[in-house]
């Protein structure tokens, strides 16, 4: 069988609640190898909620239907405060960045106290600026960067990041509307562990199967060399 945009392979798949130190509720899934341990983890930080970005934004869904089957990985995906998708909507509200420190702490809390091993946050767009702000906690062992902005971000997080010493990759898509990968190079020099990967004909969006395939492909690189580059067909 062909792996299609639409493809969910087996995965046990778990409704979660998150608690914030704040007092919210967030909304969440993990989905685990079916009948294996998880060799990594994958914590899913999701666009802006206010064009549209939740939990079920297209890339971090299809991580959640693949990656456990195919990469062994454990796929953690939460609405932050304020968002809503299918599974729900967490509480509170949406707080430009500043109050959802408090939410990209309870999804690691929430991977420690399960034990789920070896987590790396993967951002996308807003979720990145989670990332560089309020990612550097011990247990994180990276970051993967789908479309950095660099606007709520400083190069005060960057140079935090750079501290910090993790992996940070960022990958850059040829014609993103905020931040290409000419730029990108430059302003992640500040990261000496940084690695810019400028994904040719990429969009913003990373929309095309093809795109897809090459996010989760630089995903399992990282978390799971061995897995890697992930079939196109089961």
């Amino acid at each position: 069988m062909d792996i299609r945009a639409s493809t969910v392979l087996p995965a046990r798949r778990e409704d979660i609640e998150l608690h914030t130190a704040d007092g919210l509720t967030l909304v969440g899934e993990v989905a685990l190898p079916e009948s294996t341990p998880p060799v990594a983890t994958l914590v899913c930080l999701h666009p802006l909620p206010t064009h549209g970005g939740m939990m079920d934004s297209h890339v971090l869904r299809k991580a959640s239907y693949r990656l456990p089957a195919l990469a062994g990985l454990a796929v953690l995906r939460f609405n932050t405060r304020g968002t809503t998708s299918e599974r729900g909507t967490s509480q509170g509200a949406f707080d430009e960045g500043e109050g959802e420190r408090f939410d990209v702490a309870a999804a690691l809390e929430y991977a420690e106290f399960h034990d789920l091993p070896h987590p790396w946050l993967l951002g996308w767009s807003f979720g990145t600026e989670l990332a560089l702000k309020w990612g550097h906690d011990p247990l994180v062992e990276g970051a993967i960067l789908l479309s950095p902005p660099l606007k709520r971000a400083t190069d005060d997080d960057l140079d935090a990041w750079a501290a910090f010493g993790r992996p940070l990759v960022a990958l850059v898509p040829e014609f993103d509307d905020y931040l290409r990968p000419e730029e990108a190079v430059r302003r992640f020099a500040r990261v000496p562990q940084a690695e810019v990967v400028g994904v040719e004909g990429a969009k913003h969006l990373w929309v095309g199967e093809p795109y897809v395939r090459t996010v989760l492909d630089e995903v399992v690189k990282r978390l799971n060399p061995a897995a890697a580059p992930l079939p196109t067909a089961v």
